[in-house]
């Protein structure tokens, strides 16, 4: 079918065959290797934040220089998820086009939801022990610890509403990415697939839960002063940042993408 579009790459039709196989594959895979995955896509992500803040924390760039280069670099971490293979949880929302299709249960979904989420929390804050022992946000005259403290500071004043769709909005792009990154066959194609929809979610501002865990956690154990004491980024902050994310990041992937598809290209009307 690729043929008929004029492209080396799989149409959307055997995209959305090989998203449901693959979402099989993941949501029974063995605990130990998913949660070992999962643990690398948390700090594949972190890696990609920490990216990020390099960008952020440079003065001299314009609102949308800033926000778009971070962005694009901010891409890392999903190029890493795709291409090296990892388990990331808002890209496994995707999974609902399997359990949709009925090729798999509730519980082998959400056993894969909660078992790559909390491995994903584990990499990431994994990853922001580690940068912060080897001194990485003291770069800059410490504009690197800074920066990451003003953007948690930032994510845990968001009002629940605004986090819910923020995440929402992220999750679409984000899954959108990875269904693009299925049609390719090429580590190139791949690659090329996620970069524009991550820099948009990223400029735009939107949330991944994902990436959240790694900033809060390194924004908390650098904890700089503030004018008034010490800055208040705390796991309280972090768990009313997260739980509205999250949830905006499950109905933008799972609902708006991989239900959405499903009925497009799977829904099997009864005999």
């Amino acid at each position: 079918m690729s043929e008929l579009f004029g492209l080396d790459a799989y149409a959307p039709r055997e995209v959305a065959q090989r998203v449901a196989s693959v979402g099989v594959a993941k949501a029974r895979m063995a605990t130990l290797p998913l949660c070992l995955l999962g643990v690398l896509a948390g700090a594949f992500v972190g890696l990609g934040s920490l990216f990020f803040v390099i960008v952020k924390a440079d003065p001299a760039l314009g609102f949308a220089t800033s926000q778009v280069l971070g962005g694009l670099v901010f891409s890392l971490g999903l190029i890493l998820v795709v291409v090296a293979g990892a388990e990331l949880f808002t890209g496994n929302n995707l999974l609902a086009m399997a359990w949709a299709d009925r090729q798999i249960s509730t519980r082998e979904l959400l056993r894969n939801w909660v078992l790559v989420c909390l491995a994903n929390f584990v990499g990431a804050v994994g990853l922001a022990l580690l940068v912060h022992a080897s001194g990485h946000t003291g770069l800059n005259g410490g504009a690197i610890g800074q920066t990451v403290v003003r953007i948690a500071l930032a994510k845990q004043a968001l009002p629940w509403h605004e986090a819910f769709f923020r995440g929402v909005l992220c999750n679409v792009l984000v899954c959108l990415a990875v269904w693009m990154a299925m049609a390719g066959r090429s580590v190139v194609d791949k690659a090329v697939a996620v970069v524009f929809p991550v820099t948009t979610f990223v400029a735009a501002g939107f949330e991944h839960s994902i990436a959240n865990m790694y900033l809060f956690a390194l924004a908390m154990l650098v904890q700089l002063p503030g004018p008034a004491g010490p800055v208040a980024v705390t796991w309280a902050g972090l768990a009313g940042n997260l739980l509205p994310v999250i949830a905006g990041n499950l109905l933008g992937g799972s609902v708006l993408v991989g239900l959405t598809y499903h009925l497009i290209y799977r829904h099997r009307p009864p005999p």
